[in-house]
């Protein structure tokens, strides 16, 4: 489960985000690619755009539940 105190710098303010146990795996960007992106100096992924729509919530939360290793978190805050 992704910690928020190990949330990587990279990622853009709100409630979801990538912590430093990422692998850099790339199946959260095929699934949320409007929101996940590669930090190439990083060499993991971040989130770069939060998701506001419910449609989009979704999309990000698949992601996170897809994540092999539990890397992307949420804190609770979205709003739909």
């Amino acid at each position: 489960m992704a910690e928020l105190k190990y949330r990587t710098s990279e990622n853009v303010p709100g409630a979801f985000y990538v912590d430093e146990s990422c692998i850099d795996c790339d199946l959260c960007r095929g699934i949320a690619p409007a929101f996940l992106r590669r930090d190439d100096l990083a060499g993991v992924s971040v989130v770069y755009r939060q998701p506001v729509t419910a449609e989009e919530i979704a999309l990000a939360e698949e992601a996170l539940e897809s994540c092999p290793t539990s890397s992307i978190g949420s804190d609770g805050a979205q709003v739909a």
